[in-house]
């Protein structure tokens, strides 16, 4: 049977588990202006060499506890999106983004309880994202909680601009931390990367749903980001509405995809 569109991200089902709920109320507690520079400057440093293939087995031991659609390890997640865009002859480098667009998760390996980045605390990890340094918008998951949020008692941040300009882009934006900011920084900082600007923006923004999906932040708008969100929509029907209960066997799929990684990524570890 097929399932609906309506059946996904519901997280106002009653068999929800409350760990979905509390891991949001923590990103809002934590998920600050503040915090999030200094997650950049800790995990942005480029200097942990793994390859693509290592960083993919890694992620058969990670459940994303903020998803309520799926309890499986987050490489069958990557390997359902990845096989659906083949599976619609979509363009092999697209092919590429599905297989490891959350593959920043991997994060988990090196990060901390303390800063939300741990297989046990993951709100500085995974989840919907938002922009820090302005208002909370009520299209964030459990807009209940935004109150919690030590940014809006700061009177920098919790206006409509925050510390922005009106027009500036979504480039020019802060998001909350997570495995997206934190792997579109790796792949721009891998000199043998070629991945195109669409796949760039997918791996970037794919997490961004009040954006994306709950029409907030037009304020922030530039010229690209109408380009932005098409791509996204169109990488999120594969992203979000493949979830199954399907397992694969990750070393079955590494015949066709290792030579696309290779193509657009070069043979070399990259630098997490």
């Amino acid at each position: 049977m097929e399932t609906t569109e309506k059946e996904f991200r519901n997280y106002t089902h009653v068999d929800i588990k409350a760990a979905v709920r509390e891991h949001y109320k923590k990103m809002r507690m934590y998920q600050t202006y503040d915090y999030v520079q200094k997650m950049k400057a800790k995990y942005l440093t480029f200097d942990k060499p793994m390859s693509l293939w290592d960083a993919m087995e890694k992620l058969n031991t990670l459940i994303d506890v903020s998803d309520p659609d799926l309890d499986l390890p987050n490489i069958q997640h990557l390997i359902q999106s990845a096989e659906a865009l083949r599976a619609d002859n979509r363009p092999d480098w697209m092919q590429l983004v599905g297989l490891i667009h959350d593959l920043g998760k991997v994060m988990y390996l090196f990060g901390s309880d303390e800063d939300g980045t741990s297989q046990a605390e993951q709100w500085g990890l995974v989840g919907d994202v938002f922009v820090v340094g302005a208002k909370l918008p009520d299209t964030c998951v459990y807009s209940e909680f935004n109150e919690l949020s030590p940014d809006m008692k700061d009177p920098r941040y919790n206006t409509e601009l925050g510390i922005y300009e009106s027009g500036c882009g979504l480039d020019n934006l802060q998001l909350a931390w997570g495995h997206d900011e934190y792997f579109y920084q790796v792949l721009k900082n891998h000199p043998t990367n070629t991945i195109p600007e669409a796949g760039m923006a997918m791996v970037r923004y794919h997490s961004f749903y009040p954006w994306h999906n709950g029409g907030s932040y037009s304020q922030f708008e530039g010229p690209k980001d109408a380009q932005y969100k098409e791509w996204i929509l169109d990488f999120n029907k594969y992203d979000l509405y493949t979830k199954s209960p399907k397992i694969y066997d990750l070393e079955d799929m590494k015949a066709y995809y290792l030579p696309i990684a290779e193509k657009y990524l070069g043979k070399g570890p990259i630098n997490w």
